[in-house]
């Protein structure tokens, strides 16, 4: 992957654009294992936020304790052009690394910082297998090349079908540093997730 850093004017951009065209976000991850996870929607566990954001580092990695999640790789992610959706990890080589939307700020910089990982593919179970012990308060932490490693508390969980998926919420710039990780959700129809499983976390000390 290529270390070179967008330059926040294009990122700001680019933002707005995405936020008035995507509808769906992730393309669709599908098999018949494991079963349909069972994620709750919930919001507004306290967090203490941090005001002091990050400086620009590509993230290498992610690590959710609470789903035996520790990946030592981070996939860059674009929009395709022709649909307007973010890419995902390709399901073949990358269905146990997470994806960094290279257009959005890095993780921990004041802004929206956007993971998505899959939670199975067609080769079974994937990354986000365990989705549904996250909880509210849990640590998404998310290493950088800088040698820091940025850490979220999740303060909202949503599960929602794709046709409804909140772009504007997802996408929205912030005044603090904070992520949104995306993975899939909900049961299989037509052989695809039904569903975007989406959690919002700041950047916390």
């Amino acid at each position: 992957m290529s270390s070179t850093l967008i330059p926040r004017t294009r990122r700001v951009i680019v933002t707005t654009t995405l936020a008035a065209s995507v509808t769906a976000a992730l393309a669709a991850c599908g098999t018949e294992l494991p079963p349909e996870p069972k994620v709750a929607g919930t919001s507004a566990a306290p967090v203490a936020r941090t005001s002091t954001a990050l400086p620009p580092s590509k993230p290498t990695g992610m690590r959710i304790e609470a789903a035996g999640v520790d990946a030592k790789k981070m996939v860059d992610l674009k929009v395709d052009a022709a649909t307007g959706e973010l890419g995902v990890p390709n399901a073949d080589t990358d269905a146990n690394s997470p994806g960094w939307w290279t257009e959005g700020v890095t993780p921990g910089e004041k802004g929206v910082s956007v993971l998505v990982a899959h939670f199975d593919t067609r080769h079974g179970p994937a990354l986000m297998k365990d989705v549904e012990k996250i909880k509210l308060g849990d640590l998404v932490e998310v290493p950088r090349e800088d040698g820091r490693t940025a850490k979220f508390k999740i303060r909202e969980i949503e599960d929602v079908n794709k046709k409804d998926f909140p772009t504007d919420k997802v996408y929205a710039d912030t005044q603090s540093p904070e992520l949104r990780l995306l993975t899939c959700g909900g049961e299989i129809k037509d052989g695809h997730r039904a569903n975007n499983i989406i959690f919002y976390a700041d950047l916390t000390t």
